[in-house]
C-alpha cells in the first residue's frame, strides 16, 4: 500500500515546452551534445555553478548576451493549471499520504515562476510539500541514484511504500531500480489529477 507520493514539477504541475525551447536553445548553438556544454548545464542544475557563472559561460562560449539567454532559458516555461493544484490541496488535506517534491529544477527557473507566479501562490503550492526538493539546493541530480536514495534516506522512507511521478522516462526508471512503484505521466495524454484512475490499484 502506497504512504509516500514523490512528484516530480515539470509536465506535472507546470506545464512545459520542451520542442520549442530545444529549437531556440539551438538557434543560440548551444547543444547538449556539447560535453562542455552538457557539464555546465548539469553543473548549473546540481546548484554547483552560480548563475552568474552560467550566463558569463555562455556568453564567453558563444557570444550570447545575458538577457538573451534569460529569455531563451525561461521560455520552456508555460502555465500552471490550478485544477492541479486543487488536486494537490485535496490529496494533502485527506492526511493520508506524505507528499514530496523532487523536481530537476534550476536558479533562474525557480526566481521566474516566483515572480511569475506571485509569491503568494508560490507558497500555497509549496507548502503542500512535506519537503520541497530542488535540484540545484539539495546538489544531486535526477535520474541518478543517489538522489532518490537521499530523499528516501532522510525521509526514512520504504521504496516498496513509495511511488515517484515523472514525465521522464530514465528518471522512472531509475526509481523503479530501487523498488520505489512509478508513474511515467505521458504530457498530453494523461494528468496528474488522474492518479488515483491510472494508479488506483496501488492505493
Amino acid at each position: 500500500m502506497i504512504k509516500n507520493i514523490i512528484f516530480d514539477f515539470g509536465d506535472i504541475f507546470i506545464n512545459l515546452d520542451k520542442k520549442g525551447f530545444a529549437k531556440e536553445i539551438q538557434k543560440l548553438n548551444i547543444f547538449e551534445t556539447d560535453v562542455e556544454v552538457k557539464s555546465i548545464l548539469d553543473h548549473y542544475e546540481m546548484g554547483l555553478i552560480s548563475t552568474n557563472e552560467f550566463l558569463e559561460f555562455f556568453n564567453n562560449k558563444v557570444g550570447v548576451s545575458s538577457e538573451d539567454l534569460k529569455n531563451v532559458w525561461n521560455s520552456i516555461l508555460l502555465d500552471f493549471p490550478l485544477r492541479r493544484l486543487d488536486f494537490l490541496k485535496e490529496l494533502v488535506t485527506t492526511k493520508k499520504y506524505r507528499v514530496f517534491l523532487l523536481s530537476n529544477t534550476n536558479d533562474m527557473h525557480i526566481s521566474w515562476i516566483k515572480e511569475n507566479w506571485g509569491i503568494e501562490l508560490f507558497n500555497e503550492f509549496k507548502t503542500c510539500f512535506e519537503q520541497f526538493y530542488l535540484t540545484h539546493e539539495i546538489h544531486f541530480k535526477k535520474p541518478n541514484l543517489d538522489i532518490y536514495k537521499f530523499v528516501l534516506n532522510e525521509n526514512k522512507l520504504i521504496a516498496e511504500e513509495t511511488i515517484f511521478i515523472d514525465d521522464t522516462k530514465e528518471n522512472t526508471d531509475a526509481a523503479h531500480s530501487l523498488g520505489i512503484h512509478v508513474w511515467n505521466l505521458i504530457p498530453g495524454e494523461e494528468d496528474v489529477t488522474e492518479l488515483f484512475i491510472r494508479k488506483g490499484d496501488l492505493f
